[in-house]
This record gives C-alpha cells, sequence and structure tokens, in this order.
C-alpha cells in the first residue's frame, strides 16, 4: 500500500525544510473540502520540490568536489572484467559507499593505468550523489596548498577544509616530497580527520608501496603517525597487472622522404 498522501506531505516538507505537518494539511483539506485528487496533487508537487533540492545538492556536491564532471568517472564506466582476485566482491561492492558509513579509509595501491585514480573517483562521485561533501586533490596540489598556506597565514584554514569534506580523496601519493612541516601538516589532517564525526572516508592512492612512503616525507615520526591513524581501519587494494591505458590505440605505419621514381610507358 503506497504511503498516505498527507505522510508524503510531512516527508517531503520535512526534508526541504518547509514547516508544514500533515496535520495541518489535513487541517486545510477540511476547511477548504478537498477532494482526495486535490491533496495528492499536492503531495506530488512537493515531491517535486524534494526532488529538485535533493538534485540541487547532487550537483553543488559535484562542483566543489574537482571531480571530473565532463567525463565522470563512475563504477559504472570501470571495466570490472579486468580485475581479478578471490575477494573481487570487496571491490564491487564499494558502490554501497559501506566504507563511508562504516568510517573505513581506502587505498588503491599499484602501477599507473590500472584504474586506480577511476576508483578513488568513482566512490567520491557516489558519495556526492548521496548529498556527502568530497574533495579530490593530487599529492602534488595538497603540498602546494600547504606551503602557500604557510606562507599567508592560511594553515587554520586549509586544515578546516581538508578536514570538512565526509570524502577526501588524495591522488597519487609518492609524487612529491613534503618537507618536514608540511608532513606535520598531513598528520594533522589525518588526525584531525579520524576522529571526525559522521559519515567519513579518506581515499590515498598511490603506486608507491606504504612502507616506501617515509622516502616522500621529511619528518618520519609525523609520518607514521598518520600512517597508523589512516591504516588503523582501512581498505587496502593492491592491485596488481599492466596498464589498461592505451587499449584502443592504432598504430598506423608510413613511411616520409623523397618521392619514389615515377617509371612507366612515354
Amino acid at each position: 500500500m503506497n504511503e498516505p498522501a498527507y505522510e508524503r506531505i510531512a516527508s517531503s516538507c520535512e526534508r526541504i525544510e518547509i514547516d508544514f505537518s500533515k496535520e495541518e494539511m489535513a487541517n486545510l483539506a477540511v476547511i477548504h473540502n478537498m477532494p482526495e485528487q486535490s491533496i495528492e496533487d499536492i503531495a506530488t508537487v512537493f515531491s517535486y520540490l524534494e526532488e529538485r533540492k535533493n538534485q540541487t545538492i547532487i550537483d553543488t556536491c559535484i562542483k566543489l568536489s574537482r571531480l571530473p564532471k565532463k567525463e565522470p568517472k563512475t563504477f559504472e564506466g570501470f571495466d570490472f572484467s579486468r580485475i581479478h582476485g578471490q575477494d573481487i566482491e570487496r571491490l564491487t561492492s564499494l558502490s554501497s559507499l559501506s566504507p563511508l558509513y562504516s568510517r573505513k579509509n581506502l587505498a588503491f595501491i599499484g602501477p599507473q593505468g590500472v584504474g586506480k585514480t577511476h576508483l578513488a573517483m568513482a566512490f567520491g562521485r557516489k558519495c556526492c550523489e548521496a548529498g556527502m561533501k568530497t574533495y579530490f586533490l593530487k599529492a602534488t596540489e595538497l603540498n602546494q596548498k600547504m606551503t602557500y598556506a604557510r606562507k599567508f597565514g592560511k594553515i587554520d584554514s586549509l586544515v578546516k577544509n581538508m578536514v570538512k569534506p565526509s570524502c577526501l580523496i588524495i591522488d597519487e601519493v609518492g609524487r612529491c616530497i613534503f618537507d618536514e612541516y608540511n608532513t606535520n601538516l598531513f598528520f594533522d589532517i589525518v588526525d584531525r580527520r579520524s576522529i571526525k564525526e559522521g559519515p567519513n572516508c579518506m581515499i590515498f592512492t598511490s603506486n608507491k608501496n606504504p612502507k616506501d612512503w617515509e622516502n616522500y616525507f621529511i619528518e618520519k615520526d609525523s609520518l607514521l603517525g598518520a600512517m597508523d591513524r589512516f591504516f588503523n581501519d582501512a581498505l587496502v587494494f593492491m592491485i596488481k597487472g599492466e596498464s589498461y591505458r592505451g587499449r584502443k590505440t592504432e598504430t598506423i605505419s608510413l613511411q616520409a622522404g623523397n618521392t619514389a621514381p615515377v617509371t612507366g610507358t612515354k
């Protein structure tokens, strides 16, 4: 049986933050002698307003996430047939967002071209579609932001912005070297996110094994502290194999040089 129109109206109003109860709607219907169809029509209007608000939230989350909009990376667009292993279901089930709600971090480790960034972006986009704030940046960009924040006295603002999203994605860890101060900031971000309330997930991608990350973070104690907090409750996907890039490449052999002489009858 469908939910009564009064209940649907009240539910929609609550979600779009309008103070209008089912009792008020019922009283209004009595006062104006509204037929059942009119009440159903009103429920349809409020349902539309709810859907429109939800879509606005999703669009805003995607816009602010720095995830690609023109060619979005999605789970539907990922070729899972290329990935094999006994626990492949742990990978294919990521679209349920269970790590976000169970507050588990994610790490995708492996060589270039096996889909690490695609998977991280797909998870981030799914978070946006659930109305969760997401932020994507490369490790080099984070390093630059830290140096800029130090120079212009905006460290508190930077850390706050990195802690605020429900899902924070740091792509390509191991592409740059974090100096001592920036390593300390890195620890601060991971530490504060580890105690952040509500749905929370941090994602790292890297073609470097985590045991080798000490080569890219100068302050070893801060790095170890950050890694302890990150990997304390995390799902780490170690992906091996050949690069998936260039699968659509066509190689066309041609030769350049002087035109060969043309022979023939006079």
